[in-house]
């Protein structure tokens, strides 16, 4: 694996795991922006933590690291209406509002750099 990419795959590794593991730290901060259909508000964050952090440990393992990068994908698809939620609601994450915007477009270059470790 040329050296870049073992950077990308570290930084991408370690995000997950330390997003993950925020979801039980400052549930707070995630349901401020869970959309309000969804049900078991509470129980989807730390579920959702439990993926984010197993699956930023699977990228670690070369036998898992392709599985965890698409099951990355569908998390990100899976919790992108929490983005447009926060947006559309203007919630205020404690930040100018218009980093919410920028969110959106943000998700899209997430599921590209896990695509990257979707190939051998």
């Amino acid at each position: 694996m040329k050296q870049w990419k073992k950077i990308s795959l570290y930084l991408q590794s370690g995000f997950y795991i330390l997003a993950g593991i925020m979801h039980f730290l400052n549930p707070d901060f995630y349901m401020k922006i869970m959309p309000p259909f969804i049900p078991f508000p509470m129980l989807m964050i730390y579920i959702s933590g439990v993926a984010e952090s197993a699956l930023g440990i699977g990228l670690f393992v070369e036998k898992t690291r392709r599985l965890s990068a698409w099951g990355i994908i569908a998390l990100l698809i899976a919790v992108f209406p929490a983005n447009i939620y926060a947006y559309y609601a203007d919630i205020n994450l404690g930040a100018p509002l218009w980093v919410n915007l920028f969110r959106l477009p943000i998700q899209g270059l997430f599921i590209w750099w896990a695509y990257s470790f979707t190939k051998d």
